[in-house]
């Protein structure tokens, strides 16, 4: 999905073009549309958070373990289709036609291996973030932290700073609303109801977005389609797109061939087709089933067969952004070809701001162009549900990953209430450093802070799928394994994303001088590429050092998953009291008195019904409590009623791949 590609092509020329509008201001009943959706996205949040058990870390980061399945389906599809993914699949979209929409339709299959092989070890691991799973696999802090920090790093530089950008970008096109003013209430309105209800708001105001989004987004989609003359419009008129300004004695501005096939040329294909079934999968399986954002929110399931139903839901709801996000960036170029498809970088940099093309506004220039008044507001609305919604899911997994794999190891004797308290205070820093990342958003060249996202995914990703594969798949790999792997799998994709930066892809017109490796070897290929040389590297380092005792790894693997075998857990040097089973430390007698003091920590989960009144457990009753968070037992109803509904899933999706092949 590199954007470098969806700025170069990005021409459009229709029989009938549409004219834009120069001034554009939101009408009273947008604005009654924005408010109301404020309104009740902040009610569900306080109605959650007041529902949740949010004083302890299980009720916190975990929703208390308690989510049925729709609503955990929900979330994952807006966790993932954030205001990032509105802008950028319809820009890549408008650029290269509709393959991009293979990334979301390879999602499926990543979430059904995430409900029926990775979720079973993770519960019967009875782990709460994905370092976690790792330490207690492998034993030893360095992987631990190695996979925390990295994670939060990712989070900050790439998926916040997408978000932000993509956000800002739809409402200064669609408002002129001051930058900071607009992104800083976002942020604050955000964090304001993740810092209170922790995951369980998260959840809910998510499947709330999600349906917002959906609505919101068909209804665009029908209009769009509607002003082409549908489908069969939108096949005759896409060729003709070509903007009217163009480089001479090119062709960038033609578009693409190809670009109403999902399965390209292996080696002139813009996205090949074996990059996109195998590569993408590498990419695909880090973000669905080894993330922390998406995973949280299967572990909160109340029992596996609702983690499994779950990601058939998420996988169903994924096949829909090709149809309302792919291709309206598609109809975009259509209807705007001189703005959407400029190729000549004077022309660009008026439009848009960006010299190397501007079809990263396709999807807001629909909505500000076709939308009638009110309708207009709820896409503003379905807009903000994206961006919030990202932002949020990525809030609260961060201070997760802080809280428990950071703070928690360094202060092995902190109390319940001060990692709660932490938790909060993190996710404040998060939206603190969000909007000192906002000038280099603003200054970053928009095709290249996309390429940077992709570099960063297909770069940095393959590794640490590396490692969850064998560590879930192959008992004989160990620490030492793992964490070579690690080092030199990051040591061989930082050197391709510092050469990526250091030879920047040619605007039109210009040779390709980069270096064969750049040029010839996709980045689809190279994660494919990368993910076998760090397997090969965790299994020679593996087998030449000692293996891990099997005491050490009942529940820990897919094989041993159901075993009934005490574990013994590798010697953790921090190992301090489980922060997800243990109870709240609150004496209710040293609650202060006064009234701003109360509501602060009932802010922060510290007071109410839910803080410090639960009985203290017995050991056996811990015991008891434990097996149940850990438990894969399935009502055989409801497990074949997941398993019929996950094949028709593939089935639907199969069809759906060939198709548009």
């Amino acid at each position: 999905m590199s954007l470098s590609l969806a700025t170069a092509i990005s021409p459009t020329a229709p029989p009938t073009t549409m004219t834009p509008h120069t001034n554009f201001r939101l009408e009273a009943a947008d604005i009654v549309v924005v408010v109301a959706y404020f309104f009740f996205v902040m009610v569900v949040g306080i109605w959650s958070s007041v529902r949740a058990n949010r004083s302890t870390v299980g009720g916190y980061f975990l929703a208390g373990r308690s989510m049925s399945w729709w609503p955990i389906g929900a979330s994952l599809m807006s966790s993932n289709v954030g205001s990032g993914l509105f802008i950028g699949l319809a820009g890549t979209g408008a650029a290269g036609g509709i393959a991009v929409g293979g990334f979301e339709w390879n999602a499926a299959w990543v979430l059904v291996a995430l409900g029926w092989v990775f979720v079973p070890v993770y519960i019967s691991a009875g782990v709460v973030t994905m370092p976690e799973y790792l330490s207690k696999r492998f034993g030893g802090q360095r992987i631990r932290i190695y996979m925390s920090v990295l994670s939060l790093i990712l989070y900050i530089l790439t998926k916040i700073s997408t978000d932000i950008f993509s956000g800002v970008l739809f409402i200064q096109l669609s408002l002129g609303w001051d930058l900071y003013l607009s992104t800083g209430i976002l942020l604050l309105v955000t964090a304001a109801y993740t810092v209170a209800g922790g995951l369980t708001a998260v959840i809910y105001t998510d499947a709330l977005q999600t349906v917002i989004m959906v609505v919101g987004a068909f209804t665009l989609m029908f209009i769009a389609f509607s002003k082409v003359g549908w489908y069969d419009g939108l096949l005759d008129r896409y060729p003709l797109a070509i903007p009217s300004v163009k480089v001479a004695n090119t062709t960038c501005h033609l578009p693409r061939s190809d670009a109403f096939r999902l399965l390209r040329d292996p080696l002139t294909g813009d996205l090949p087709w074996p990059g996109l079934i195998f590569g993408l999968t590498v990419l695909a399986t880090w973000v669905w089933c080894t993330d922390q954002v998406i995973v949280q929110r299967s572990l909160s399931a109340r029992s596996l067969s609702h983690a499994k139903g779950g990601s058939v839901l998420g996988g169903y709801l994924k096949l829909l952004p090709m149809f309302f996000i792919v291709m309206p960036g598609m109809i975009s170029r259509t209807l705007f070809p001189d703005e959407v498809g400029c190729v000549d970088p004077t022309v660009c940099q008026s439009v848009c701001g960006a010299s190397v093309g501007c079809s990263n506004i396709a999807y807001p220039k629909l909505v500000v162009e076709l939308m009638p008044v009110g309708v207009r507001g709820l896409m503003l609305a379905v807009m903000l549900a994206a961006l919030m919604s990202s932002l949020t899911s990525i809030f609260n997994s961060g201070s997760t990953l802080f809280t428990l794999d950071l703070y928690h190891r360094a202060r092995p004797e902190a109390t319940e209430r001060e990692l709660m308290l932490v938790g909060r205070v993190f996710i404040l820093v998060l939206v603190c450093i969000s909007l000192l990342w906002i000038p280099v958003i603003q200054t970053a060249n928009s095709g290249q802070l996309f390429d940077y996202i992709q570099s960063v995914t297909s770069f940095l990703a393959p590794p640490i799928t590396a490692v969850f594969l064998m560590a879930i798949f192959w008992p004989r790999a160990n620490e030492q394994g793992a964490f070579w792997g690690l080092v030199i799998g990051l040591v061989v994709g930082v050197v391709r994303m510092v050469l990526e930066f250091i030879y920047m892809a040619p605007s039109c017109g210009q040779l390709d001088l980069r270096p064969f490796l750049l040029t010839e070897v996709h980045y689809l290929y190279f994660a494919l590429i990368l993910l076998v040389l760090t397997c090969l590297i965790i299994a020679a380092v593996s087998l030449a050092t000692p293996p891990i005792p099997e005491v050490h790894l009942h529940r820990l693997t897919w094989w041993s998953r159901h075993s009934q075998e005490p574990r013994i857990d590798l010697h953790d040097p921090w190992k301090a009291i489980d922060p997800v089973t243990s109870n709240p430390s609150n004496d209710p007698d040293t609650f202060p008195v006064s009234w701003w003091h109360r509501a602060g920590l009932w802010l922060c989960g510290q007071s109410g019904p839910n803080s410090g009144s639960d009985p203290v457990l017995s050991r056996e009753e811990q015991a008891a409590q434990s097996i149940k968070l850990t438990s894969l037992q399935e009502q055989p109803l409801w497990k074949n009623v997941c398993n019929i509904n996950a094949i028709l899933l593939l089935v639907v999706n199969v069809f759906l791949w060939g198709y548009f092949s």
